[in-house]
């Protein structure tokens, strides 16, 4: 055991020892050790005789940060970025990686209660199933209705761009609109929709709830992979990447694929809601108060993305996770749904938004009516839309 006490040694003054360290700052002997082994946390001497480390006072308090950051779940490889940056960079580090854990958060409660809603509804069907019942699916009992979609998909370059890097596409099973950034933010956002155009998804009934999740996560993951490959041969594969928000027809419901700030709403009713949650900065700034909606409009600049499809690495400043939400969505025959790329939902006031999807006769009309509306506000960034109605099949 390394012994208590004093022993002088640097030019910031009197040094102490391990344990005299670790009470000082909190952290075990065996954490320091760790920390060390890491290179968190250097020895400011290590007696060369005997191996005994010791540490200047005056290394507690980025001791206490390292102790602090391992207390909110921050990796330990994480932590080696922070503790090296000055504070106004550390501080962006933190607040960036606690709206990524937030994010994170907020989508396990979502699937969550998606999971209480449907067994609950699960538990209140078979509790009235007579005991001779078939279990035949919702599209093989008496008098189903045949839901169908019918969809259009439009990008425009705009008015400022020089390249068009968004993506979409509209069909009998998969809408999906893609935002692409970087080097290679074309060809990533081509690469995301293009891997979900093989997956295989059976009429309503051939495949339950959990496995419908299941079969989304796993799409999900080989866009990802899609992504990581087709970014890999640019000379800065981890600035490249793609937001993705994508649904997938079943039949009878939607699956929704979500990353990124892209968005899908819902007009039922007359009334257009929002179904998707920004993975960004600013959207965590307004979700924990310190930033109003009206502010979040006029923020100046690119979105920080904290969730994205990218390369294996990014940026310290930014937090990025792969692993987008999944869920699944009913729908009602009358529906319409809106994907599209921040190009339109930062620059065009919500109140145009909905009028314009409200107004069109069909999704063709809808696309182009929405672009247009891009372009009179400026047209600053690439615009990517999808317009879906579900109607009942003929």
């Amino acid at each position: 055991m390394e012994r208590e006490g004093r022993a002088v040694g640097a030019a910031s003054g009197e040094l102490v020892t391990i344990g005299e360290f670790a009470r000082l700052s909190r952290l075990s002997a065996k954490a320091l050790r760790r920390y060390d082994e890491l290179g968190l946390l250097r020895p400011a001497l290590v007696d060369p005789v005997n191996g005994y480390r010791y540490y200047d006072p005056v290394q507690v308090e980025g001791a206490r940060l390292v102790a602090w950051l391992r207390r909110i779940g921050m990796p330990l490889n994480r932590i080696g970025r922070v503790v090296a940056l000055d504070a106004g960079a550390a501080a962006v580090e933190i607040r960036a990686y606690w709206a990524w854990v937030e994010a994170e958060t907020a989508a396990r409660r979502d699937l969550a209660m998606y999971l209480v809603d449907h067994l609950s509804a699960e538990g209140r069907t078979m509790s009235r199933m007579p005991d001779n019942a078939e279990n035949t699916g919702s599209s093989g009992s008496a008098g189903a209705v045949s839901l169908a979609i019918r969809c259009a998909a439009l990008t425009d370059i705009g008015v400022v761009r020089t390249a068009n890097q968004d993506a979409a596409f509209a069909g009998p099973r998969l809408l999906a609109v893609a935002d692409g950034f970087g080097e290679g933010g074309a060809e990533a956002s081509a690469a995301a929709i293009e891997a979900l155009k093989p997956s295989t998804w059976g009429r309503d009934g051939a495949l339950s709830a959990a496995d419908l999740l299941n079969a989304l996560e796993d799409t999900a993951d080989s866009a990802a992979r899609a992504v990581r490959d087709a970014v890999a041969p640019c000379a800065a594969p981890d600035g490249s990447g793609t937001t993705l928000t994508a649904m997938l027809w079943t039949g009878s419901r939607l699956g929704l694929v979500h990353i990124g700030d892209s968005r899908a709403y819902l007009l039922r009713g007359g009334e257009l809601f929002r179904i998707t949650h920004d993975h960004s900065l600013v959207q965590s700034m307004i979700d924990d108060g310190s930033l109003s909606p009206e502010e979040a409009s006029s923020q100046p600049g690119p979105a920080l993305l904290l969730k994205a499809l990218a390369g294996e690495a990014w940026p310290a400043s930014v937090a990025v996770a792969c692993r987008a939400d999944v869920r699944l969505q009913e729908v009602l025959a009358g529906d319409r749904y809106l994907l599209c790329s921040d190009g339109l939902s930062a620059v065009v006031e919500a109140a145009d938004l909905r009028a314009a999807v409200v107004a069109a006769d069909d999704p063709q009309e809808a696309v182009r009516r929405l672009a247009g509306l891009a372009r009179e506000a400026g047209g600053p960034d690439n615009v990517a839309c999808v317009v879906a109605d579900v109607v009942v099949e003929e």
